[in-house]
């Protein structure tokens, strides 16, 4: 403030040089001018920032977990570096006219494979060389077996795309840097993914954590196998923000899938080959009080198929856990060596599940 003979005045001061005299430059403000008129219709409103950083979402669809999920609807996995509070999923039909299906609000522990994993027995604890991994974000912790055999460190290896998924559990989890774990003691193949099981899942492979900060996102049967288009990022945000992911994608709805059969055995018989095998369950599989299984779907049926090499050379849908197979079939089909028998569970809305199969000599 600068001081007259008349009262102080208010000044804001541009320029000041000093020279054998002071020269100021300087513009008389009044500070009303900047006080909120009691009349304003209109109220400033500061809105957070939300950084604009593209999320990297992962679509899994996998087999039901715990058996009450929705078992079209897959599931999806988002981290982002910095997680920006709430991820938004918009779906529509064309890359236009969005509605949002969902919100995550957690982020998910999603990594890669620094080394091979081979494939194990099913059934029996893999106590292989331990898999290396790296976490985009997160940390992993030990469990007992007794845990585990009880559902807990499921993990799903694959390579990135929404349907080829090994589910996976673990007991050990041992840090070896930040954010780098070896996992081992290992149960393979869970939820009859056994079937996906390749000879190695190679170096570079996405892992992610199941066991919570994975969520389903909503799916109505009408559109199973149907593409649709996705833009997923953070709620902050709209859906045309640059930063948003856009994807297309189509989901078959894995949770209504049959697992595929297990103990196929064939033994020689007058004429042929009778193939027998035990059937599995996708539901309720876990009780051991009742005399079978459920069998969680409308019937019982398979198809069965005879093969020479990858060519299908007889298809055939039974309704029985055995098969027999003839040397006049055999010599029908035009088969003259070895061949090879797949079995798989059909399901009504669903079709064959997973296919097992044995090799017979010639």
């Amino acid at each position: 403030m600068l001081f007259r003979s008349d009262g102080a005045r208010r000044y804001r001061i541009d320029r000041v040089e000093r020279a054998e005299a002071i020269s100021v430059e300087a513009v008389r403000v009044e500070p009303g001018v900047y006080e909120p008129s009691d009349e304003a219709e209109e109220q400033v409103t500061i809105k957070p920032f939300a950084v604009p950083v593209p999320v990297v979402p992962v679509f899994l669809d996998i087999p039901l977990l715990s058996g009450d999920e929705d078992p079209y609807a897959p599931h999806l996995a988002v981290t982002a570096r910095p997680w920006p509070g709430a991820v938004a999923v918009y779906d529509a039909a064309s890359d236009a006219g969005y509605t949002r299906s969902a919100t995550i609000e957690r982020r998910s522990v999603i990594g890669q494979t620094q080394n091979v994993l081979n494939a194990a027995q099913v059934g029996l604890w893999d106590r292989g060389v331990a898999l290396r991994i790296k976490l985009a974000w997160g940390t992993l912790a030990s469990a007992s077996e007794e845990a585990v055999l009880a559902g807990a460190n499921a993990m799903a290896i694959g390579d990135g795309s929404t349907d080829n998924w090994e589910i996976f559990q673990f007991a050990d989890a041992t840090p070896v840097a930040p954010g780098i774990y070896d996992l081992s003691l290992r149960l393979r193949g869970q939820l009859g993914s056994d079937g996906l099981m390749p000879k190695l899942w190679p170096e570079g492979s996405v892992v992610v954590l199941l066991s919570g900060g994975v969520d389903q996102i909503s799916l109505p049967s009408s559109l199973r196998n149907i593409a649709r288009h996705y833009r997923i990022g953070s709620v902050a945000r709209p859906y045309d923000d640059p930063s948003y992911v856009h994807t297309v994608q189509a989901f078959s709805g894995i949770g209504m899938r049959p697992y595929s059969p297990c103990h196929l055995r064939v033994t020689i018989a007058d004429g042929g080959w009778e193939f027998g095998w035990v059937r599995r369950t996708r539901i309720g599989g876990d009780d051991w009080s009742g005399y079978d299984v459920p069998l969680g779907e409308a019937s019982e049926r398979y198809v069965v198929r005879v093969m020479e090499g990858a060519q299908i050379r007889r298809e055939e849908q039974i309704n029985a856990a055995n098969w027999t197979y003839t040397q006049a079939q055999k010599n029908a089909d035009g088969i003259s060596g070895g061949f090879k028998v797949a079995v798989a569970q059909v399901s009504d809305v669903y079709g064959p599940g997973l296919f097992v199969q044995v090799s017979v000599p010639g």
